[in-house]
């Protein structure tokens, strides 16, 4: 079913587990980051920006002039906006923010937020209720990024009792709560499908390769401008520098991390993650530490890398096996040890 590897790593420090795009040439790391858009050999561009509250760097080559290249980054640029619009939990009037203070009122979205809704619920019922979109309340509550103190028990236990998808009622694009205080959160699929779309804008424009990176939700469309597969460095959770466990080589896929070291802080010697459990409202007791999915969908790697942390006690291969598009996957626990799933080229 999967190869088992070991790894020991005698320290670990708090540090935030991300997916680099890189290449690798013989001698070291070359980053595909930058500040301002750029035109390399072969018709490349690159270009990196602040959105989605993280930073977003797409890389496109094909045989069109300059100009249409750059023309067509930034267009790819603004969708990340348009969709921000829809399925952002804080922007006034978004459709998510128009559900979450709606009173229990049914409201009308768009049908890209209705995708995105319908797909969370697909993952929640895969992860034994363990991934729940109505944890809205829950997420703004600890407001990890923002807030580094550990709301009160019975603040938590308040919210958590709003968090149950199966009260979500969905006719056409109408969703209405059955619990007025219910909040949705779109954030843990929102960036893949977002990835997902601009994959698809990407080839229809024609464009020959591509690496999107929204945060650490990366699709690579086609190979490098050489014709080689585009790499992507795994991040060591455990290592407060640039250090990497593995390489991943991809073509046409996409590879979505998420970890227990991504974002959270320090409370009294205590480490609290931002992956929290729907079903006691405190951050997940887990002895994954990092998941990284390929398949062929942005959307389905950071549902399933999300599920995988949260399902640490079951053999999530099962999960895997569920979802059409699963490649492989590689998780990293507590202890130090990798494991790899399904098809995935990894190089140590």
């Amino acid at each position: 079913m999967y190869k088992k590897m070991h790894r020991k790593i005698l320290t670990r420090q708090k540090r935030k587990f991300v997916l680099i795009p890189v290449l690798i040439p013989v001698l070291g790391l070359l980053f595909l980051l930058g500040s301002c858009a750029k035109t390399q050999a072969g018709q490349q561009v690159s270009e990196t920006r602040l959105l989605l509250d993280t930073y977003c760097t797409i890389t496109i080559h094909g045989a069109a002039d300059e100009q249409t290249l750059i023309n067509i980054l930034d267009r790819a640029f603004e969708m990340c906006l348009e969709y921000e619009k829809l399925f952002s939990i804080t922007i006034e009037g978004s459709d998510v923010w128009r559900i979450n203070h709606a009173g229990g009122e049914p409201v009308e979205v768009d049908a890209h937020t209705l995708e995105v809704i319908k797909t969370g619920l697909v993952f929640g019922e895969l992860s034994y209720r363990m991934f729940d979109i109505t944890i809205g309340r829950l997420s703004r509550l600890w407001d990890f990024g923002n807030s580094y103190t550990v709301p009160e028990t019975s603040e938590i236990d308040e919210a958590q009792m709003t968090v149950d998808f199966g009260q979500m009622s969905i006719d056409g694009n109408i969703i209405q709560l059955k619990y007025s205080d219910t909040w949705i959160d779109l954030g843990a699929i929102a960036k893949g499908y977002i990835a997902d779309r601009i994959a698809e804008y990407l080839t229809e424009q024609g464009v020959q390769g591509a690496l999107i990176d929204l945060g650490g939700d990366i699709v690579a469309i086609g190979n490098r401008s050489d014709g080689s597969p585009w790499r992507i460095a795994v991040r060591n959770p455990f290592s407060s520098s640039d250090e990497y466990i593995g390489v991943l080589e991809v073509t046409g896929a996409s590879v979505v991390s998420s970890g227990t070291y991504e974002r959270g802080f320090e409370e009294n010697g205590l480490w609290h993650h931002h992956i929290l459990d729907p079903k006691t409202g405190w951050p997940v007791k887990t002895d994954v530490v990092s998941a990284t999915v390929i398949s062929d969908k942005a959307v389905n790697g950071e549902g399933l890398s999300t599920i995988a942390v949260l399902l640490y006690q079951w053999d999530v291969s099962v999960v895997f096996k569920q979802i059409p598009g699963f490649i492989g996957a590689v998780l990293v626990f507590d202890d130090g040890e990798v494991l790899t799933y399904g098809k995935v080229k990894f190089l140590r």
